[in-house]
């Protein structure tokens, strides 16, 4: 077939906006219920609605949870894992109120907690005594919210009950088998999970009372991921107190390693109920690990130690869970979405549940990705995953080359994906090139790799998304007057710094990004309060070098195009941060766009704002590159352009 030819930017894709919202939904916390398994979706159709998804084991998908409720904790903000399941019975927080609620299949919910001032998250079921045990946040007192691991009854029936405090932060608990054993994690200020977490462990009376509690492992400069008691009663753990997120186990009053790996099977704990493996049997594990920014599949013996890889075409994998003789998680590959699947240890056979979009893309317009590793102006590597321009039905004058958009993750810690993601793909097969770089900070690389960014924020991971677009620059793959760069969160300060400080990018795209060091310490939610001690140095102490990395304190600098969105009830980067940056700009007289959004928060949700917000960058780079889109945009208004 011939290819019509049409400048980079111009070309008509069959993934638009409206079929990204319409035909996506979010995955995620899984958990089983003897043979069902239940999931999260979160729906933008539904305005950002989380619904719990059971599948029985006959085979039929239906909803658990009835609409208006949405199972979502704020536990932290960022919540994760609000629900927890047995018998039949769901237990989960509810976004409007934070209430816990009981509900059996089929049922109405049923409010076990009164409304006020507590959220509750990563709740586990105590069989043995009828009750919850769960971190729980009071927001009742002036000042920061005080964190515990509370106790409570299954019908609400009884007053709260504080098993563990004292502690900054707690997540994770878990119980042995047999209800006697608890084990859980906890840290403090101004450590962030990833950077050191203890484990505790303790012993449970007949009446439910703590005691013996001892910590296992653990300290300010070792971080421990997703402890699990085994069936046959010894505590599993993932530490990187050898660099790398290994497991290790504790018995016999003593810690051995698992399995020894330059390999991640832990993550930054950014929400709760993160987990990386699970028993199939009182001596099998099934496990997810990171290598070289890759996820794989394993089964480790745990009699031998022996680790066997799992040949599977996915890329990245999590949320694993398992129960005697299967094992479910999410999954995506570079062809496939993220999706829900079992997976049988016996037979290697998977079977997907539910994908996150049903859409089915010609292969014709989805670009792959490309592993990507350049050498940064100080001597060190820089990673990412570089996606080149691609549709079947179009190609580019041969004397033209195509504009790039550096990609910056959150965290900073995250990482970026492979799994085929439509987002991406609307601007490849516009003809955009997308690189998503793993700066350093990035999770994926081991403990060193994350630490290259204390002390550095706003400069190396900066400096290492210069160094993949002058990569790509000098390779002929990108067009360096048109390299814009984008990202959310701490991406969207990443993207402030750059454009700021440095004159490579020609557009910039903020999402909710921080510009204002200073206020951000000032402002932001408890588990965020004392981030900026280790990435940029304790305040107020070093409050000029706050000031030197804010780039509003530098916006006469910034000379080149910016459109910035923002929900209007964030609290983990206020919406003044944008705003003051924005007016900035306008007095300034650089081109800048602003798109806020009611209802909205750190992240956006509802259907019509994530359409908006993707036709508005590429209505935005249009104007500011120079070519006309293929299909009509709603225009938005651009100032001092």
């Amino acid at each position: 077939m011939t290819k019509k030819t049409a400048p980079y930017g111009s070309w008509r894709s069959p993934i638009t906006s409206d079929l990204i919202v319409s035909e996506t939904i979010g995955l995620g916390s899984i958990a089983l219920d003897g043979d069902d398994i239940l999931w999260l979706e979160t729906r933008p159709s539904e305005a950002g609605r989380n619904v719990i998804v059971r599948r029985s084991a006959d085979g039929h998908v239906r909803d658990v949870t009835p609409a208006p409720f949405s199972a979502r904790t704020r536990v932290h903000e960022y919540g994760g894992n609000p629900f927890v399941v047995a018998d039949r019975v769901v237990y989960f927080a509810n976004d409007t109120d934070q209430r816990l609620y009981r509900q059996a299949y089929g049922a109405q919910p049923q409010a076990i907690t009164a409304a006020g001032p507590m959220r509750y998250a990563d709740s586990i079921i105590d069989r043995k005594r009828g009750r919850l045990i769960c971190v729980c946040e009071d927001h009742s007192a002036q000042g920061e919210p005080t964190n515990t691991l509370t106790a409570l009854d299954l019908k609400g029936n009884d007053p709260l009950r504080v098993l563990a405090s004292g502690n900054d932060f707690y997540a994770s608990p878990c119980l042995s088998s047999d209800g006697q054993q608890l084990a859980w994690l906890a840290w403090n200020h101004p450590s962030m999970p990833w950077d050191g977490t203890e484990l505790w462990a303790g012993s449970l009376t007949d009446d439910g009372t703590l005691i013996g509690a001892r910590r296992i492992a653990g300290s300010d400069t070792e971080s421990v991921f997703q402890p699990q008691w085994s069936p046959t009663g010894e505590l599993y753990f993932v530490s990187d107190r050898s660099g790398w997120w290994n497991l290790y186990r504790w018995r016999s009053g003593r810690i051995e390693p698992l399995v020894e790996m330059e390999a991640e099977f832990g993550l930054p704990q950014w929400v709760f109920g993160m987990s990386t493996y699970g028993f199939v049997s009182p001596h099998r594990i099934v496990c997810a690990f990171n290598q070289h920014g890759l996820w794989q599949l394993a089964i480790i013996e745990t009699t031998t130690c022996k680790l066997t890889r799992m040949n599977t075409r996915y890329s990245d994998i999590g949320g694993v869970r398992a129960t005697a003789g299967s094992a479910s998680f999410g999954a995506g590959s570079a062809s496939e979405p993220v999706s829900v699947l079992t997976f049988d240890p016996e037979s290697g056979r998977m079977e997907v549940l539910r994908r996150s979009s049903d859409v089915a893309i010609d292969t014709g317009y989805i670009s792959p990705p490309e592993q990507l590793a350049c050498p940064t102006k100080d001597g060190k590597t820089a990673h990412g995953i570089y996606y080149a321009p691609h549709n079947r039905d179009y190609a580019a004058p041969a004397d033209m080359r195509p504009p790039l958009i550096v990609e910056c993750h959150g965290g900073p810690t995250a990482a970026a994906s492979t799994t085929l993601n439509l987002k991406r793909q609307y601007w490849t097969s516009r003809g955009f090139g997308v690189v998503s770089v793993n700066y350093a900070g990035s999770t994926g690389y081991g403990r060193a790799y994350r630490e290259r960014l204390n002390g550095q924020w706003g400069i190396a991971d900066v400096n290492d998304c210069l160094a993949a677009a002058l990569h790509l620059i000098h390779q002929g793959k990108a067009d360096g007057e048109r390299v814009a760069i984008s990202g959310g969160s701490a991406g969207g300060y990443t993207v402030l710094c750059a454009l700021t400080f440095h004159d490579l990018f020609k557009a910039g795209a903020s999402y909710y990004g921080i510009s204002d060091l200073e206020a951000l310490a000032h402002d932001t939610h408890k588990f965020e309060s004392h981030y900026l001690d280790r990435l940029i140095g304790p305040y107020p102490q070093n409050r000029e070098l706050y000031r030197q990395r804010s780039p509003i304190h530098f916006a006469e600098r910034l000379s080149c195009p910016v459109i910035f969105f923002q929900g209007l009830e964030d609290r983990v980067v206020p919406p003044n941060q944008t705003e003051r940056m924005v007016q900035a700009l306008r007095r300034n007289g650089v081109p800048v766009a602003y798109l806020a959004f009611k209802g909205e928060q750190h992240g956006f949700r509802h259907a019509g704002n994530i359409k908006a917000a993707l036709d508005a960058e590429l209505y935005f780079y249009s104007r500011v590159f120079g070519f006309e889109p293929a299909d009509p945009i709603a225009p938005i208004p651009i100032d001092n352009l």
